[in-house]
């Protein structure tokens, strides 16, 4: 009898886990708070502490003399500005309090707090969903790219520089990912008839996708929301993120086509024929008769695209929007669209929804992960491991903690794929770890954003096993393939992170 398959749980399922964990923590780990420190509109701190089982608060100066004084390594400016807007963890401060265990109602409970508490992240994300929905329904972007290809044959060496750029945009801008498995069909035929193999597709587009999440810019379901839950605004560290953008891009772009020569010039060395012999893609391998034809208003509708996106950017880094401005953004663009694409009132509807469908999976991840914060919150035992934990790194550089936590993320993503999850699940204990550590909370983001893009490479909760079963290759041979493209990754990040402490 064959052996049976185990099915990896989906990722709600691992967060219900670790809520069910985390409840039996406070059971077993000792109650204790920090005093926390918080930003008032008046210029001034408040400073909130327990004292004999009670609450209470202080007023000071909201000076940076204050800051210092109590070994908070954050300049005041970033209380100023609003980078900053949950309340800091005071080092030195934690005490013992009265335990609250948290039970089998509170287990329940949790995720429903949890969603409660991030309404403002999951409209932003269901929103995004509608547009996005109704924008791939015009087929814009997919004549777009058909056009790009029937003019760069014979040169579809540029096509992969070309196509690879902008798939990392999509990525690293406003998080694309499943939505590039719709143009396996459209670029497939076109690379075997240049004498590529299957692989140089899903390096192009699977590739492009997952760097741009390693790079991530503007991405909501990663860079804003881990920065939200670190406590920073996510426009601190963009530059940085753009420089290392246009690095990982380059490397990445540099390594296909390094590949793809090799494999045109003999194709006994492709992995693909290596490890799976002779494979036919699932789908029509054969090119288009005629060239595909770009209907007069696929410019408009694509500039609409780039614009919302540029405009989101725009008002973040100078008007300063926030959620609730972002989300009324896509809300307007899609009924532009709309307008556009003239659609039915109902059949409008109908895709915004279903758009939004698509990514309620999301949004419920974002909110249940939450939900494992608010019951180590509630059992008081988050500053518990907050002060064990800073205890064993004590002494230890801010350039090894940032290692460290790069390789913790590392790990953690070999069973929680989703960037939002991860984020939200792992940032607010990450965050006052790093302020103990004097690491700053753009760093720290980083950190996050470098450990889940490169082992999205490889988990397989990730999107890589649907990307090669649509082309019909193995795991094995895309391991061979990109295992040396990892190690250089690998090594670029962890240069860039030491390499931010000095700049």
């Amino acid at each position: 009898m064959a052996p049976t398959k185990r099915s990896i749980p989906h990722p709600i399922t691992i967060l219900m886990i670790v809520i069910v964990l985390a409840a039996i923590a406070t059971w077993l780990l000792p109650a204790g708070k920090y005093a926390t420190l918080s930003y008032n509109d008046d210029k001034t701190f408040t400073i909130t502490a327990m004292e004999g089982g009670s609450t209470s608060t202080s007023s000071v100066p909201g000076t940076q003399r204050t800051l210092d004084s109590l070994g908070i390594r954050i300049p005041v400016a970033s209380f100023e500005k609003g980078d900053i807007r949950k309340p800091v963890s005071v080092p030195g401060t934690y005490k013992p309090i009265a335990a609250n265990r948290q039970g089998p109602l509170d287990v329940l409970m949790a995720p429903v707090k949890g969603i409660h508490e991030s309404i403002d992240i999951i409209l932003f994300i269901l929103v995004i969903g509608g547009f996005m929905n109704v924008f791939n329904e015009s087929g814009a972007l997919v004549r777009g790219l058909a056009a790009l290809s029937y003019r760069m044959r014979g040169r579809e060496s540029w096509l992969i520089i070309i196509l690879t750029f902008l798939f990392a945009v999509g990525g690293g801008s406003y998080g694309m990912s499943e939505e590039g498995l719709a143009f396996y069909p459209i670029l497939v035929p076109l690379f075997l008839a240049a004498g590529y193999d299957l692989l140089v597709p899903v390096m192009v587009i699977f590739g492009g996708t997952q760097l741009g999440t390693l790079a991530s810019f503007t991405n909501p379901f990663s860079t804003i929301i881990a920065s939200n839950a670190a406590g920073v605004n996510w426009a601190d560290g963009l530059n940085g993120r753009l420089l290392l953008f246009v690095l990982a891009a380059s490397l990445l772009i540099g390594y296909t086509l390094h590949y793809a020569a090799r494999v045109k010039k003999d194709p006994s060395r492709s992995w693909v024929r290596r490890i799976d012999g002779a494979v036919a893609p699932p789908f029509d391998a054969t090119l288009p008769a005629t060239a595909p034809s770009l209907a007069g208003r696929d410019g408009l509708l694509l500039l609409l695209f780039l614009g919302t996106f540029g405009a989101m950017i725009f008002g973040v880094v100078r008007l300063g929007w926030w959620l609730t401005e972002m989300t009324t953004l896509f809300l307007g663009a899609s009924i532009l669209l709309a307008v556009l694409l003239r659609l039915p009132e109902k059949t409008f509807i109908r895709s915004f929804l279903k758009g939004a469908e698509d990514l309620l999976g999301v949004a419920f991840i974002v909110g249940i992960a939450r939900g494992v914060t608010l019951i180590l919150n509630d059992g008081a035992i988050s500053d518990t491991i907050l002060y064990y934990t800073s205890g064993g790194l004590r002494g230890l550089s801010p350039e090894v903690f940032l290692l460290f936590v790069f390789g913790t993320y590392l790990l953690f993503t070999l069973f929680i794929s989703s960037s939002s999850g991860m984020a939200v699940l792992t940032m607010p204990i990450m965050g006052a770890l790093a302020l103990m550590a004097g690491v700053g909370g753009s760093e720290l983001v980083n950190a996050y954003l470098f450990g889940m893009g490169i082992m999205g490479f490889l988990t397989p909760t990730g999107l890589i096993l649907p990307s090669l079963a649509l082309v019909g290759v193995s795991y094995t041979a895309w391991w061979k393939l990109v295992r040396m493209l990892m190690v250089w990754l690998t090594l670029l990040c962890m240069a860039f992170l030491l390499a931010g402490r000095f700049l």
